[in-house]
């Protein structure tokens, strides 16, 4: 009896786990595959791992690799546990999704010439110094198989000579995963009311806040900036800090303006419920900018340049560049983010329907053997003698 085709899909942080949520269980629920969900360890706290797994009714990661530390120290573990998880093992397919550094592990699967797919292919920022750009150059590039979100996004693709016969335009799997849990939350008022007598806040009084990137956080003078703008509004900010970000706050030895309540990170429920319940959000995140356009709450986005220009040309979104400290600047950003809550604006992120797309489209690719993608790319130059063009 033939075994069923073995899948691993190499997950790692919080929003990874978010936005695949549907399709890992489209993809679980398939009598064709044998799925495998693989956790690098990027993200390895309780409320930055365990909690969401719990509130989105995921079973745990079935391989857990355990990898942590800084950049080249995680890579390096990572790539060592990976590498011998493949050579035992030796999956069909490796997915992977998004563009952080569990994603370089597409490297390690090249390396072992296994297909490789990619989920939230061929965004870019255009900033090389961000390590979030070469990972998703770099995993693009190396696979077989790419899904976009967006026209845009495949256009991005194309300039860098990826085919469209290797990328699908599918949507983003973030708007139905926002619309289950929505509605589920909406339907418990109390809970509601009860989270924002906890914080001592009022309905659309308030704003929500994060911020964890390291050009942001770790840069002195460009946090206390961010704390300026913050220091513009009269709304009480709820600010749930990464612990990075909290630790360099005592580093840097930052005066917190009085309107900000800092808070650790906290659950998905929770925070989607603060989230959709705020006047604005200021963050550096681009899930959280994805989320706020799609559940009609304006946004700041604390970022020198972003894969996701898409929420400023909606008008859902304006531009902070935490570098800039010049009060004109800082007082500008803060006028147009108040004007946004007269904005009307419609997301093109897709009808809600991405995640069963997705895991459709990947679970016939392996039925019908039609994985190694990119070989069709050099049959191609073989056909039209490109290579002998060349030799002369």
């Amino acid at each position: 009896m033939n075994q069923k085709p073995l899948i691993y899909m190499i997950l790692g942080i919080r929003p990874d786990i978010i936005r695949a949520s549907i399709i890992i269980k489209y993809l679980r629920q398939s009598k064709k595959i044998n799925f495998k969900l693989i956790w690098s360890g990027q993200h390895y706290s309780k409320n930055l791992k365990d909690t969401f797994f719990k509130e989105l009714k995921l079973p745990k990661p079935d391989v857990e690799l355990n990898c942590s530390g800084e950049d080249n120290l995680f890579i390096s573990k990572y790539f060592k546990k990976l590498d011998s998880l493949l050579s035992k093992n030796r999956p069909k397919l490796v997915i992977f999704l998004g563009d952080t550094n569990t994603t370089s592990g597409s490297m390690c699967v090249a390396n072992h010439n296994i297909p490789i797919f990619h989920i939230e292919g061929c965004m870019r920022s255009y900033n090389w110094k961000m390590p979030e750009e070469k990972y998703r150059t770099i995993t693009d590039h190396l696979s077989d198989f790419i899904y976009v979100y967006l026209h845009n996004y495949r256009y991005q693709g194309k300039l860098e000579g990826i085919p469209n016969y290797r990328m699908k335009v599918v949507g983003n799997p973030i708007v139905e995963v926002i619309t289950k849990i929505l509605s589920k939350i909406n339907r418990n008022k109390k809970n509601i009311n009860d989270l924002l007598f906890k914080y001592k806040v009022s309905y659309k009084k308030y704003i929500l806040m994060t911020a964890h990137r390291r050009e942001n956080v770790e840069i002195s003078q460009n946090l206390k900036n961010i704390f300026k703008l913050c220091n513009l509004y009269d709304e009480k900010i709820i600010f749930a800090a990464s612990y990075r970000t909290q630790k360099n706050i005592q580093k840097f030895k930052i005066k917190i303006p009085k309107n900000v309540l800092i808070i650790d990170p906290i659950g998905y429920v929770e925070f989607l419920t603060l989230l959709n319940n705020s006047f604005l959000t200021l963050t550096d995140s681009g899930t959280v900018v994805e989320e706020a356009c799609i559940i009609k709450i304006p946004s700041v986005q604390i970022r020198e340049s972003t894969e996701r220009p898409e929420v400023y040309i909606w008008k859902s979104s304006v531009k902070f560049d935490p570098r800039n400290n010049k009060s004109l600047y800082l007082k500008n950003v803060y006028k147009k983010s108040i004007k946004l809550k007269n904005m009307k604006w419609k997301h093109n992120f897709g009808d809600g329907s991405s995640s069963k797309k997705i895991a459709t489209d990947i679970i016939n690719k392996v039925k019908n053997n039609d994985l190694n993608i990119r070989n069709k790319l050099i049959n191609n130059f073989m056909k039209k003698n490109y290579i002998n063009d060349l030799i002369k």
